[in-house]
């Protein structure tokens, strides 16, 4: 029988363990927390020094009982729950339940840490093992209530106020208050004209290049500047005496051509060529945070869905006779830190395979922020051993794509930077300068195996990533055109999920536990939607209920207030703050808060949401925003006299454009009295009635539309092909047809012509306003991208003989 008891939260942890332990040891699954606070009421006693009320959860009472057979008679009993706050209360409960009422007198209870789950990790830990840490357990219980109050108390006022079903969250309700404010600015934006001037030049030798103006006369030439150009090229307008002194603005066509007159005949001269070397370092490796960033770049995977291939990845995967083999180690962490020993074999495995060259004479280290947890190490690869080509044949593709995600970061963090020459040059035309800039990349350095992604290229960005000639001051050039190009400055982009944890981290707001729930959550509740560009967008609900609870709530729906309660859970897991005097500090003033709200906050359930539009079928009636189970729609302040009521949707400027609401006929017919059915609108949305009515009141659901194939294979799982569906929302996007058993999805659409670059079966196909309809490889790896109408020609592989 064995002697001692390892107890981990889930069964492939359990199977991944049990393989590293002989005989003296039992391994058992918790399956997740067992105690949580009652769904069905607060749970927090407030008038009781906050004391949370937990309770097994339902469901868990069997494997509560089996761990406590289990634990009978073990001489040792080893909690092994993931090295974070909320593994620390995972071991604490179940070291109360499975110590019953007597307690488990003759048993002693220890808690080991596993950043990894390798032999050597898991014996280590074995054999230095330590006690329950009660002060992160107790920063765990005060995050728990925390979010309690928070959410029990003020939910309960927006479904009084807006609508049933509605949840305010203490992190949730900030992360979608900063997507509203950026969709605030982004309508408020008014854009700015101004033009850019470029030069098509050749020199002495090849290649031909690009310049663009940088000054007109003594003034430099900035798009941001309020001075600008007047169409006889003279600087006009607004700004301080600086401003005035040093940067003007081509602000309108006329300006632009005054420009062009200046340089007209004008010979090109090279007047400086300025060259730097220049060294780029690597990223550090993967902490949290960065992992869900980048594999949202470069693999399209939400941070929902990385974090849950990375806890498989963690806890176990089978590798054939190798058993289940953990393969990185803990995914949620917020340090950089590298163990030496991994540093070391990193140094050693650089060296074979890439050359001395290739690892810098001293370990690359990497600083921590001030709450990272320096027990934890980054996220990396448990052995070297295991590369990706050796582990292919076992890992899922999603896994893969992962694993090598963080392989290469890792490996790359450790390697010598990469280095370059950056030239740039200044061309005189008569009293204009145009400037041309270029680097070339002298050793790869890191970049061999790895390169950091980027949310948004610029056109500075791919200027200085040009090779440019070899030039002389002084050199004559040729010029091969001059090209006047008009824009306007843009509005702050809109945030995807990758941005907007980047946002919160920088804000202080959240830890790596929480960014992936608060992603889904802010999704799942309809506060936020994802556009075919995975920009986050508030919903109107969303818009709504922030206006809402800023007004009510505005000490605590704010990026500081968030962030500074962070740092007191963070001082609470040090021992340098007592948790129920941080939560009373608290709850105080918010108490008092929800009381005006309960009597102060807007009635939008009630009353609506005034507008300035009169109603079209009574004659004084206005039009008035309300909430329906479906979302907002247009109703006259006259109901129940005037039961007028209009869907509408807002532009860019969130602006209410009314729908038009004219019954459409269809093809389907009624099932009771066999007439056309029409499309109609009510307070619930859009639905199918009969046009017989009010003889006949039959009415359904618009069906979705059906599935469509488009004979592509899918180049996730190799076996089901690719169609053409329709989201809840209406939507149409295109997915693999073996769903749920792959996942893979798209919103471009697919189009079955290989990439004439890289040989991938299809390109996607997306139509813009700004650019028009434009195809692009759908490998993130391969920056293929053109016009329809300019694709480059497809290089056909070659044809293979066949023998015979």
């Amino acid at each position: 029988m064995a002697k001692n008891l390892v107890i981990v939260e889930s069964p492939a942890k359990a199977r991944t363990i049990g393989k590293y332990l002989g005989r003296d040891y039992q391994v058992k699954a918790s399956v997740g927390h067992i105690m949580d606070l009652p769904k069905s009421k607060l749970g927090v006693d407030v008038d009781n020094g906050f004391a949370a009320q937990y309770q097994v959860i339902h469901g868990k009472a069997k494997v509560v009982e089996e761990l406590r057979k289990a634990a009978k008679g073990k001489q040792r009993i080893f909690l092994a729950s993931d090295p974070d706050r909320e593994g620390e209360a995972i071991a604490w409960h179940i070291a109360e339940k499975i110590g019953g009422k007597n307690g488990l007198k003759e048993t002693k209870v220890y808690r080991i840490l596993l950043n990894e789950i390798t032999q050597q990790a898991v014996k280590d830990a074995l054999n230095n093992p330590k006690e329950l840490n009660r002060e992160r357990y107790n920063a765990q219980i005060a995050r728990r209530v925390l979010d309690r109050l928070v959410g029990y108390k003020i939910s309960p006022i927006l479904w009084q106020k807006v609508r049933r079903g509605l949840s305010a969250g203490r992190v949730q309700s900030v992360a979608v208050r900063i997507i509203s404010e950026r969709e605030q600015e982004i309508r408020a934006f008014e854009p700015v004209e101004y033009w850019s001037i470029r030069a098509g030049l050749e020199g002495q030798l090849p290649p031909q290049f690009e310049a663009r103006l940088a000054k007109v006369g003594d003034l430099r030439v900035d798009t941001t500047a309020k001075q600008t150009l007047d169409a006889d090229g003279l600087p006009t307008g607004v700004g301080d005496q600086e401003e005035n002194a040093t940067s003007v603005r081509i602000g309108s066509q006329e300006a632009a051509q005054a420009v062009l007159k200046r340089i007209d005949g004008a010979e090109w001269q090279v007047s400086s060529v300025t060259k730097r070397d220049r060294r780029r370092k690597p990223a550090p490796p993967f902490i949290t945070s960065r992992l869900q960033q980048e594999a949202s770049r470069k693999l399209r995977f939400a941070p929902s869905r990385t974090m849950g291939i990375a806890q498989r990845l963690y806890m176990g995967v089978k590798l054939g006779t190798e058993g289940e083999v953990g393969l990185i180690t803990y995914m949620r962490t917020d340090s950089p830190r590298i163990s030496p020993q991994m540093t070391a074999a990193a140094r050693e495995y650089l060296t074979a395979s890439y050359g001395a060259r290739y690892v810098p004479e001293r370990p690359n280290s990497y600083r921590s922020a001030k709450s990272a947890q320096e027990a934890h190490e980054a996220i990396r690869p448990t052995s070297l051993e295991h590369t990706p080509e050796s582990v292919a044949p076992y890992l899922k593709p999603e896994e893969l794509r992962l694993y090598t995600l963080i392989w290469n970061r890792f490996l790359a963090s450790q390697m010598a930077p990469a280095e370059f020459e950056q030239t740039s040059v200044d061309i005189a035309a008569n009293d204009c300068v145009f400037r041309a800039t270029g680097q070339v990349m002298r050793f790869d350095g890191f970049l061999r195996v790895y390169a950091e992604g980027t949310d948004d290229k610029t056109k500075a960005d791919e200027d200085e990533e040009k090779q440019l000639p070899r030039l002389t001051e002084g050199e004559i050039l040729t010029l091969l055109n001059v090209t006047p190009n008009q824009h306007f400055t843009q509005p702050p982009p809109r945030f995807t999920q990758a941005t907007l944890i980047k946002e919160l981290e920088e804000d202080g707001i959240g830890r790596p536990s929480t960014y992936a729930s608060i992603m889904s959550t802010i999704l799942n509740k309809e506060y936020v939607s994802e556009d075919e560009q995975r920009r986050l967008r508030p919903t109107d609900l969303g818009m709504l209920v922030t206006e809402l609870l800023v007004e009510s709530f505005p000490g605590i729906l704010n990026a500081e207030f968030t962030a500074g309660m962070e740092q007191i859970l963070d001082n609470i897991e040090e021992g340098n703050e007592h948790w129920q005097q941080a939560i009373d500090r608290f709850y105080q003033p918010f108490s008092a808060s929800l009381e005006r709200a309960e009597k102060e906050m807007r009635d939008v359930k009630g009353t609506g949401t005034p507008t300035d539009l009169a109603c079209n079928e009574c004659a004084d009636g206005k039009l008035v925003i309300k909430w329906g189970r479906n979302g907002e729609f247009l109703a006259c302040t006259n109901y129940p006299d005037c039961t007028a009521t209009q869907n509408f949707s807002r532009d860019e400027q969130g602006r209410i454009v009314p729908q038009d609401t004219a019954e459409t006929q269809t093809d389907e017919t009624c099932e009771e009295c066999g007439r056309p059915m029409q499309v109609r609108f009510g307070r619930y949305g859009k639905f199918l009635g009969c046009s017989g009515y009010p003889e006949c009141k039959t009415i359904k659901k618009p069906g979705r539309a059906a599935a469509v194939s488009l004979g592509i294979a899918c180049p996730d799982c190799h076996q089901g092909e690719l169609q053409q569906k329709q989201s809840r929302r209406g939507k149409t996007f295109y997915s693999c047809n073996r769903y749920p058993k792959c996942k893979f999805a798209l919103w471009d659409r697919p189009v079955s012509t290989p990439c004439p670059q890289c040989q991938a079966p299809f390109v996607l196909e997306k139509t813009t306003k700004r650019a028009g309809t434009v195809r692009r490889c759908f490998r993130d790896e391969c920056d293929y991208t053109a016009p329809l109408g300019q694709e480059l020609p497809t290089v056909e592989p070659p044809v293979k003989q066949v023998a015979g």
